[in-house]
């Protein structure tokens, strides 16, 4: 795969995890309701650290730099925010519980995306020592 497409594919699998802090940024009340609404206090507290935390290791990723680790921090950070928003199980059967499950299954998909790529670059360090 050529350092194009790499970089491409990578960008596209943190695309959320970037724009979800720009957005909180630019609506910071809104990212203090967001938090309040999945009972995360201090509120503050947890939107900061989320912005912070997703925006550095979304970094960490596209330079490279600890790209192992910070892919699983990612996968760990998806699977319980996953768990903790998309209940889908919770809800009532219907057109809005459809569409949580296909959510809650694509963010399955996002942490195997992460593993992959800590997986990939775990062989990639190897190979070079």
């Amino acid at each position: 795969m050529t350092g194009a497409v790499r970089l491409l594919a990578l960008l596209l699998l943190c695309a959320a995890y970037v724009q979800g802090p720009v957005t909180k940024i630019l609506d910071f009340q809104g990212a203090l309701a967001e938090m309040s609404h999945f009972g995360l206090t201090p509120p503050a507290l947890f939107a900061v650290g989320v912005i912070v935390f997703e925006l550095a290791m979304s970094a960490l990723i596209l330079i490279g730099h600890w790209r192992w680790l910070a892919a699983l921090a990612l996968a760990g950070f998806t699977l319980a925010a996953t768990f903790i928003a998309i209940r889908f199980w919770e809800m009532p059967v219907g057109q809005g519980r459809m569409m949580a499950m296909n959510s809650f299954f694509e963010h399955l998909g996002l942490i195997g995306g992460f593993i992959l790529v800590a997986l990939d670059d775990l062989a990639r360090t190897k190979d070079t020592r």
